[in-house]
């Protein structure tokens, strides 16, 4: 049996007034990061290969089912505006493809065949890594895809939620956080849901720090998309100067686009 396909710990929920439901769900949430602490190691390892491939120019790639295939997405489209790296350096691939990003693509994730053809769209190669993400540790999309890479020699690594499982023994470095029964059992968008997204924000997060795209604890690489992200980067910009007012700073960064390069004009 696997550990997210136990039975939870509670019962009779329907009966539970609101506040214990929120309770006891907050509760469980609360296990997930000290299962993620147990797999700092293993995600260690991963940033390791991860930023050692971008940094010779190669491509993260992450590779899911239903929630994990889009938490992948979600993590791989927000690094371009919060790190100002080019699109198609970072990608997210869901079984099913764009239309299961919103709605469930029946039998998707049982395709053994669609997750290398997915990744061969992309022209995939030994200079890239590839991600799977699978919180049963046993999704058909992903282990077969993990297994073509490893055949290809392509670096593998994984995200799974159960101990012992099948894509952990298929790729060559896997991370399997542990968490347990879900509140509502078998439902895998909540704690593993959850473990998922943080590991992949400690991934991304590390890898662009290792690669320079944070400077001290600023995103100064960041695409300046809304009002909000233009006023912080004047107020990041009239810091690193220490002489601008905030419209010559806002100015300064409109015209160089990053708070970077804003700040390497100034200097110079």
């Amino acid at each position: 049996m696997k550990s997210t396909e136990a039975d939870s710990h509670y019962n009779d929920l329907e009966k539970m007034p609101i506040h214990d439901l929120l309770l006891n769900m907050n509760r469980e949430d609360k296990t997930v990061p000290m299962a993620i602490e147990k797999a700092i190691p293993q995600i260690e390892k991963v940033v390791e290969q991860v930023y050692l491939k971008l940094k010779e120019g190669g491509r993260l790639f992450y590779l899911g089912a239903g929630t994990s295939g889009r938490l992948g997405i979600v993590d791989a489209s927000e690094c371009p505006p919060t790190y100002g790296i080019a699109h198609g350096i970072v990608i997210g691939i869901i079984a099913g493809g764009d239309a299961a990003i919103r709605k469930a693509v029946e039998f998707a994730e049982d395709d053994l065949k669609q997750g290398w053809l997915d990744l061969k769209g992309f022209n995939i190669s030994h200079k890239d890594v590839v991600i799977g993400i699978a919180a049963s540790g046993s999704t058909p999309y992903v282990c077969a895809a993990l297994k073509a890479c490893n055949a290809e020699k392509i670096v593998t690594a994984c995200i799974t939620c159960n101990a012992n499982s099948e894509v952990a023994q298929i790729a060559q470095f896997p991370i399997e956080v542990v968490v347990g029964p879900e509140f509502v059992t078998g439902s895998t968008r909540m704690k593993s849901g959850t473990a998922q997204k943080l590991v992949l924000n400690m991934i991304s997060t590390s890898v662009m720090i290792k690669l320079g795209r944070v400077k001290g604890n600023k995103m100064v690489d960041m695409q300046l998309s809304n009002n909000k992200l233009v006023d912080r980067g004047t107020q990041m910009l009239m810091k690193n100067t220490g002489m601008l007012d905030y419209e010559s700073a806002k100015a300064l960064l409109l015209k160089y686009g990053s708070v970077r390069k804003a700040t390497e004009a100034y200097q110079h």
